[in-house]
């Protein structure tokens, strides 16, 4: 079960990346090292008997088909030695976005979106990880976690693709966005928001069209879409309109006129000032920086 304040949330792209995985077998009295700063996530998988791993003030005790994950920046430690004996996976990973824990069903402001959208070229997805859970399918789980122990004994060449791709396997089954029962509503309101922008955006959309189509008052959904994605729905059709334009300006030879009215805009002269505030250059310019 979810509880509060255990959800580390981490923006992607970039997504998270595999660095190393271990399996550690401890007989009864054997402990966790005590860690301070590791620099890294560690992620640990109990498959038998009980770990008893603090972080910080928090202590829990991991038994069988549990999983926690430690952040880079805590201190780590054992508050009991293994009474029975208990063998356990670890996995260490990174990433190079900012990242947070959080409250159960909040969403923390990790970020500016428009920042975000300069630095990587798209919006963020915030990767949901719980802190402490209840694996739903442990045998899957572990035999992900062999298939990464088998790559660490091939060539870089190889194991890099191969060790990646389970991992974001692995990571995609923790993901609570992926998960119906843990989904937030915010999020899902924000997102239906953003698939019907998307398939839309070609033509007018209004306040109305959203509320009759999303069955939410306009309202709410803007409250949602502001949460989530840091605009309102207005603001983000006019981000994906331009981005739609950039990506015409590059591959067609259409005219500019012909550009703006295709993705939306009634009038060329407000598309092309709207379009100049944005990327600090005209549609013809910009053009122009990526032609012979």
């Amino acid at each position: 079960m979810i509880k509060a304040a255990d959800i580390v949330h981490i923006p992607a792209p970039p997504a998270p990346y595999f660095l190393e995985c271990g399996h550690t077998v401890y007989a009864a009295g054997d402990q966790h090292p005590n860690r301070k700063n590791l620099g890294v996530f560690d992620l640990l998988l109990v498959e038998r008997g009980t770990l008893f791993i603090g972080e910080e003030e928090k202590r829990w005790e991991l038994g069988a088909g549990e999983t926690l994950l430690l952040l880079p920046d805590r201190y780590h430690y054992a508050f009991k030695p293994c009474e029975d004996g208990c063998s356990f996976y670890w996995l260490h990973f990174q990433t190079v976005c900012p990242w947070q824990e959080s409250a159960a069903g909040s969403l923390p402001a990790l970020y500016q979106p428009e920042e975000h959208i300069r630095v990587y070229g798209t919006a963020p997805y915030s990767i949901q990880l719980p802190k402490h859970w209840h694996l739903p399918y442990p045998a899957q789980t572990y035999r992900l976690m062999d298939k990464l122990l088998a790559y660490t004994t091939e060539r870089q060449s190889s194991a890099y693709w191969s060790g990646q791709q389970t991992f974001d396997e692995l990571i995609r089954m923790m993901d609570l966005r992926q998960l119906e029962q843990y989904a937030s509503p915010v999020v899902t309101v924000a997102e239906q928001t953003e698939a019907y922008i998307k398939n839309h955006y070609r033509s007018e959309v209004t306040g109305e069209s959203l509320s009759e189509a999303l069955h939410f008052h306009y309202n709410y959904i803007t409250r949602c879409l502001k949460q989530v994605y840091g605009m309102t729905p207005h603001e983000y059709l006019l981000h994906y309109r331009l981005e739609q334009a950039k990506l015409l300006l590059l591959k067609t030879e259409w005219p500019v006129s012909e550009i703006a009215k295709y993705v939306g805009f009634r009038h060329a002269p407000y598309f092309s000032n709207r379009f100049t505030i944005k990327n600090g250059c005209s549609p013809q310019k910009f053009r122009k920086q990526y032609s012979q």
